[in-house]
C-alpha cells in the first residue's frame, strides 16, 4: 500500500504505519503514544541501529561521532538544528562509535564525525568531516531520490 510508511518509533522501537498524508502531523506511537518525531536526533545502539535501517521506509541520516572528538561536539548543534528541517521526510539519528564500535567496523567509519545516508536500508551516500546546518540540509536533499507527490 503506497499510502502508509513504515515508521519504527524513536522510544520504544516498535514499527507504526503511518499514513503519508499524516506525516507532517506530528504523529504518535500506536504503542507508547510518545512522538514519532522529536525533532532531535536519536542515539542508536546495536540493538537498535537495523530495526530503524530496515523496519522504517524513510531514509535515514547517520551522524558516526564520538564525544572526545571536537570537530564531532562543534557540528552537534548544527546537526541538531538540521534534524527540525529534516524530519519528518527522514531520520536522523547519531552512532557513538566509542559506545557502539560494533556499528562503526560494520561501516567501516574511518574518520569522525562522518554522515551516513541510507535509502531503503543501503547506504547511498557519505560524507566525512565537520558541517554547518545548511551544508548538512543541502548535502542530505542532494543525495535523496526524487520524492512522488
Amino acid at each position: 500500500m503506497t499510502d502508509a510508511l513504515h515508521i519504527v518509533c524513536p522510544h520504544c522501537h516498535t514499527t507504526n504505519r503511518v499514513r503519508v498524508d499524516q506525516l507532517g502531523s506530528a504523529p504518535d506511537c500506536g504503542s507508547c503514544k510518545g512522538s514519532l518525531f522529536t525533532g532531535k536526533p536519536l542515539e542508536l545502539t546495536v540493538a537498535t541501529f537495523d530495526k530503524h535501517l530496515h523496519r522504517s521506509h524513510i531514509p535515514l541520516l547517520v551522524d558516526f561521532w564520538a564525544p572526545w572528538c571536537g570537530p564531532c561536539r562543534s557540528m552537534a548543534p548544527a546537526y541538531a538544528a538540521a534534524t527540525a528541517q529534516l524530519e519528518p521526510q527522514l531520520r536522523v539519528a547519531k552512532v557513538d562509535t566509542d559506545a557502539q564500535q560494533a556499528l562503526g567496523a560494520r561501516y567501516q567509519i574511518r574518520s569522525i564525525p562522518t554522515l551516513a545516508l541510507f535509502v531503503g536500508g543501503r547506504e547511498v551516500a557519505r560524507q566525512p568531516g565537520a558541517m554547518g546546518q545548511a551544508d548538512i540540509v543541502r548535502w542530505v536533499q542532494m543525495h535523496l531520490p526524487v520524492q512522488k507527490k
